[in-house]
């Protein structure tokens, strides 16, 4: 389960059980997070939670970096069984805004900030099970 972590919405994305692919679920509003996590992990299996961490250019933290990080130590304190990853996501919204541009659908339905957000979290899913497979 990925999260594209801002401080209006979360997008969020999850994978199939064989890791194959990653999929928008949804954007929820922060202050639901814990809930809509805890409601979710009841019915589906979820082995990590991969947060997308932002970075200025040069490698150093961006100022909403803070943010993100409370959100890693919530998900840490109450879901200590479920290991937390941490991973670049400069480019994630400019890529996914690309993505949306190039998706042929409606400008209304493509200035969604919500869509960018929860494929700005497939963007970053994507990226972790990549790069665990060259691991």
């Amino acid at each position: 389960m990925a999260f594209d972590y801002g401080t209006k919405r979360i997008g969020i994305a999850v994978t199939d059980p064989l890791q194959i692919i990653a999929t928008a679920l949804t954007t929820i509003h922060p202050n639901e997070s814990l809930t809509f996590i805890k409601k979710y992990i009841q019915t589906e299996a979820v082995e990590k939670f991969i947060v997308g961490s932002p970075l200025q250019m040069d490698g150093s933290p961006s100022e909403s970096a803070p943010h993100v990080n409370g959100f890693v130590r919530s998900l840490k304190k109450n879901f200590p069984d479920i290991p937390v990853v941490t991973i670049d996501e400069r480019f994630t919204s400019k890529m996914a805004s690309a993505v949306i541009a190039q998706s042929g659908l409606k400008k209304g339905k493509r200035q969604q900030k919500s869509l960018v957000d929860q494929i700005s979290a497939v963007i970053i899913l994507q990226s972790y099970m990549e790069s665990s497979y060259l691991e």
